[in-house]
């Protein structure tokens, strides 16, 4: 087929201007590779036929473009050293796919178009990679026969086609057309180019991991994804992108569906228009409060797993921790660790099963698997190593939920503890036992919050408890101090507190196992699933800033805790990280407010959670809050948020009094200044 005049003579124009400082070129190369990027509307606009060849038949279509190449290199003498039409290897790079069904890949779709050998275009997430190695682009054969004519130039040509193994390119038995004669390669003229191979998921496939079903089966498998030359390492682990390429089918040990990448998009996430009615007139009736509007969303959450009024602490920690991690920035210090030490389990287990279900990259961490990246050898022979995701780098943005502690080896708890401290994860790849000649490392940024529990009622805590000696201190013995620390935030859910009690539960426990399915509560038809859904979605999107007020606050807080936790023999007990988790508990209140600024408010919020979880570890100081500090009210209507509103202003002015007298040199903004 031939391309038309007018589009013809634009090409060669584009090849002259491409090409413009070859022509001293003293080099001479068997392969000549060619990138031409192409928006299919513009070629479909000007010829039909052939877009209809670039989109349907790809391989033909290139060599209508080799053709076309060639002539303009040979008649505006571009290359001295090409010889042959085969020396021009043409890579297709499309800008899109037309937005049609027949264009797209599901992998939840059953069975895989890979016969047709044309473009499609997918979406997934990268799951698992390898290390980068070499291939074969093209190579120069002779004829062995030295009579024979084709023992010399370029002739024979081999060049790597989309789908194609290395065996297809590099062989010693092929024959000479002529004479029959076996060809043999010349080495000094192979081109080698870089390759690294990818598998990724569909985004559906998440629902797996997330430990959630709605009795629906669904079918997911992970793709290969051939990544060549400018395109290895334009994929990260975690990431989700849009993909065009050829795919086929490749027989391994377990044959398999492979595509070969053409261009690759990073898929940035929907940011939300905004949050439902009912939230927007209960945001509107509480402005006149900084509490009020977090108040009321913590004590209606999860109504389908616990009554409200119940965990109220725990929730708006939980809702906390989820607006505050995001794709909007590539910050690490925004994550909001969770420790939970509790005597219900199965309560606390399926509350935090619930919340992560209400963002995109809520990861149920299975026992089965791994937390942090792994190494296996690639099972396509290329030589290279393959470095699994592991749950942590899978729920990049959003929640990794581990569950129980007790149920994680020590070197794993030693590993969570590096990464909790650092935001990475270093990946060691011993050269010797994957036939490298060195040893190599890759590092990883963690972007994702982590949440656990553990159970305070086992056997072999009651059996190793001890008397604590300081007001307020829990026996955390069983916890290793060092990744006590590490998380952000230490939670104590007891039925037995005020916070917590414990009739309700019984009688929601009891109509749920009548009426699975029905809606138990007000709240609860008010404002479902999918409201908090959408207002989480909006609420992690935020840009905060604080305030001056706000930041004076948070660092004389900061300082007057150091300053009171410090003995001669410890030193501080507050870890540098300490002022990261105020400062991100302060924007994630800000941010579940659905205010762009960070107030006092929300440093009093930050503040009296972060003491808390103090207390749990070292027990009670000069600035004493009560275990239920944020929630001193059972919130039954409005004169109790009320009461609860004078309880916190009471609290902001005690903080005030504290900063002044153990912070120094810090002076707090009143709000006439």
């Amino acid at each position: 087929m031939r391309a038309r005049d007018p589009l013809r003579q634009r090409f060669r124009l584009q090849v002259a201007a491409a090409l413009g400082g070859s022509q001293d070129s003293k080099q001479s190369y068997a392969v000549y590779r060619f990138k031409i990027l192409i928006n299919p509307s513009d070629v479909v606009e000007l010829d039909a036929e052939l877009g209809n060849h670039i989109l349907h038949q790809p391989l033909k279509a290139a060599e209508v473009f080799q053709s076309v190449c060639f002539i303009a290199v040979k008649t505006l003498s571009l290359i001295g050293q090409l010889q042959t039409e085969t020396q021009i290897n043409i890579l297709l790079k499309l800008s899109h796919l037309p937005p049609l069904p027949s264009y797209g890949l599901d992998l939840c779709e059953f069975p895989l178009d890979y016969t047709s050998q044309r473009f499609y275009m997918m979406q997934g997430i990268v799951i698992a990679m390898t290390t980068v190695t070499k291939y074969t682009q093209g190579a120069r054969f002779l004829c062995s026969d030295e009579a024979c004519p084709l023992s010399k130039g370029f002739q024979y040509i081999r060049v790597h086609v989309p789908g194609a193994t290395e065996s297809a390119t590099i062989r010693n038995d092929f024959l000479c057309n002529l004479c029959a004669s076996s060809l043999q390669e010349d080495r000094k003229f192979r081109v080698l180019g870089d390759k690294q191979i990818v598998e990724i998921i569909t985004t559906k496939a998440l629902h797996a991991f997330q430990g959630y079903s709605n009795n629906q089966p669904f079918r997911f498998q992970s793709l290969t994804v051939f990544l060549r030359d400018e395109s290895v390492n334009k994929m990260n682990m975690g990431n989700e992108y849009r993909i065009i390429g050829i795919p086929t089918c490749v027989k391994t040990s377990q044959t398999a569906v492979c595509i070969e990448a053409n261009s690759i998009t990073f898929c940035d996430s929907k940011v939300p228009s905004g949050i439902s009615d009912n939230f927007r007139c209960l945001l509107s009736l509480t402005s006149s409060s900084c509490w009020k509007f977090t108040a009321i969303l913590a004590n209606i959450f999860a109504s389908q797993i616990t009554p409200p009024g119940t965990y109220n602490l725990l929730k708006l920690c939980l809702l906390m921790s989820l607006v505050q991690i995001t794709d909007r920035n590539k910050e690490l210090e925004d994550c909001l660790d969770i420790l939970i030490i509790t005597s219900d389990t199965l309560l606390a287990d399926r509350l935090l099963n619930f919340s992560i279900n209400l963002v995109p990259r809520g990861i149920r961490h299975p026992v089965s698997t791994e937390i942090f990246p792994t190494l296996s050898r690639n099972k396509y022979g290329t030589g290279a190593v393959s470095i699994q995701a592991g749950s942590a780098l899978l729920a990049k943005g959003g929640i990794c939920f581990i569950g129980d502690l007790a149920s994680h080896k020590k070197d794993k708890l030693e590993q969570l503890q590096s990464v909790l401290e650092s935001r990475s994860i270093t990946v060691y790849i011993p050269g010797k036992k994957f036939g490298e000649d060195i040893d190599q490392q890759m590092t990883f940024p963690v972007q994702c919050s982590f949440w656990s529990f553990v159970d305070m009622d086992s056997s072999s805590r009651r059996n190793a408890q001890k008397i604590n000696t300081l007001i307020g201190q829990m026996d955390c013995s069983l916890i290793p101090a060092n990744l006590m620390e590490a998380f952000g935030l230490l939670i104590n859910c007891n039925e037995s507190s005020p916070c917590h009690p414990f009739l309700p539960t019984v009688q929601h426990t009891l109509k749920k196992g009548i009426n699975p399915e029905g809606l138990l509560y007000v709240a609860s038809r008010q404002f479902t699933t999918e409201d908090f859904e959408k207002l989480l979605a909006f609420a992690k999107n935020l840009n905060v800033e604080f305030s001056l007020e706000a930041e004076r606050m948070i660092h004389g807080y900061y300082l007057a805790s150091r300053r009171i936790r410090t003995d001669s023999i410890c030193g501080s007990k507050l870890s540098a990280s300490a002022l990261k988790y105020l400062v991100s508990l302060s924007e994630a209140h800000a941010r579940l407010n659905l205010r762009n600024e960070v107030r006092k408010e929300d440093v009093l919020i930050a503040a009296l959670l972060f003491e808390t979880s103090l207390t749990l570890k070292y027990g009670a100081t000069v600035f004493c809050v009560a275990p239920n500090a944020v929630f001193p009210f059972e919130l039954y209507n409005e004169e109790y948020l009320e009461q609860r509103d004078l309880y916190l202003t009471q609290c902001q002015q005690q903080l005030e009094q504290f900063i002044a007298t153990y912070g120094p040199g810090t002076t707090i903004f009143s709000s006439d200044e």
